[in-house]
């Protein structure tokens, strides 16, 4: 069940990354964040209120609130990132969030084995490779580097902290109800800010229609999401963390072979080497 239930997770997250990267070449990244989690609230509340999941409220769901506050940040980084492209290296490099909960047991006085230091070493080769080629004379690449980052960490403490937010699968759904509604206050919060400065939540000329026309696409986004944090808290309360996060941190195989697929991207030897190692590194420290 572990495996099944991670290898889900891989290939929903992996296609939620490849479908938001390529809205947010339509829409801005921000708009693209709010729309989709405001779906995803609107499926889980209906969720909450049909199990009776909300009588499980306790203190545990303000890990929930803390994922929700840190997980836009992480998806309108990792969205602007795929935008800016190539998604072959952006997603691989922002599957390196696991190194967060590595640094949390260290703090905790846990000692990572060789085989995570390992990954630590091979995963700095392999973000150096994937963007090294591409930062001399090209901001747009060094930006979508250290987007792809900060979403790689924002990503590690959400799964971080929705771990601790429940103990059930009806106290799931209510930790990520807790945790999507957080999302869309403060994404929403900073979509009206941008607004108001006078910039548009979709681009000038477009209107609600365009919106309209890419409702389907933006649910979808939401609800893949969703489902992923889901299949991996259950994975993971089912069987061996150590094989629910190797698993589940091969989703950026499936943005690849999306990208592949349909927009026919094509890497340099260099790239492809670099994102191999940074995906390496990242089961090497799960495992470790």
């Amino acid at each position: 069940m572990t495996a099944l239930f991670a290898l889900a997770t891989a290939v929903l997250w992996g296609l939620a990354d490849f479908g938001g990267g390529l809205l947010t070449r339509r829409i801005p990244a921000l708009t693209v964040v709010v729309v989709s989690q405001v779906v995803a609230v609107v499926v889980l509340g209906a969720v909450v209120l049909g199990t009776g999941a909300w009588r499980e409220a306790g203190p545990q769901l303000w890990f929930a609130v803390g994922a929700g506050l840190v997980g836009p940040v992480a998806m309108l980084s990792f969205y602007k990132a795929l935008a800016l492209g190539p998604m072959g290296v952006v997603s691989p490099l922002g599957s390196l969030g696991v190194v967060v909960p590595v640094t949390a047991g260290l703090l905790l006085g846990e000692r990572p084995g060789l085989g995570q230091f390992a990954g630590i070493a091979v995963a700095v080769v392999g973000i150096v490779l994937a963007g090294g080629p591409e930062l001399r004379g090209a901001p747009v690449q060094r930006q979508a580097v250290i987007l792809t980052l900060v979403a790689a960490f924002g990503f590690g403490a959400v799964m971080a902290l929705i771990s601790e937010a429940s103990s059930s699968v009806t106290g799931l759904f209510l930790a990520l109800f807790v945790q999507r509604v957080t999302n869309v206050a403060v994404g929403g919060a900073a979509l009206w800010t941008q607004t108001r400065r006078g910039i548009p939540a979709v681009p000038a000329g477009a209107g609600r229609k365009l919106l309209w026309g890419l409702l389907p696409a933006l649910a979808f986004v939401g609800l893949a999401d969703v489902a992923a944090n889901g299949t991996y808290s259950i994975a993971a309360q089912n069987g061996p963390v150590t094989m629910a996060a190797v698993l589940s941190s091969l989703y950026p195989v499936i943005t690849a072979l999306a990208a592949f697929a349909v927009l026919k991207e094509r890497l340099r030897t260099v790239q492809a080497a670099g994102a191999g190692l940074a995906l390496a590194g990242t089961v090497l420290l799960a495992a470790g």
